[in-house]
């Protein structure tokens, strides 16, 4: 089974999120359906960037990597490794 780890974004909020998962389309389901309370005010979330990772460890790992970027840097990281929009 393999894991990714997602950032989303709020327009509503102006605001980041990071998580990991092993079922991208679902997690971002439950945050646009209210269903975890501390996403809730931010509806809708679109999905900015989704990347494997063979592990949970390793998708472990590079969440908290990213939850400690600022945002310039984070913005940065979705923009090397994200698809172009």
């Amino acid at each position: 089974m393999s894991f990714y780890v997602y950032i989303l974004y709020s327009q509503k909020l102006d605001k980041y999120y990071k998580g990991y998962t092993n079922d991208v389309t679902q997690r971002l389901q439950q945050h646009n359906s209210g269903y975890e309370s501390f996403t809730s005010k931010g509806v809708p979330w679109e999905l900015k960037l989704a990347l494997p990772k063979p592990t949970e460890r390793e998708a472990i790992q590079l969440e908290r990597k990213l939850k400690n970027l600022n945002r310039v840097r984070l913005e940065a990281f979705i923009k090397k490794y994200g698809s172009s929009d």
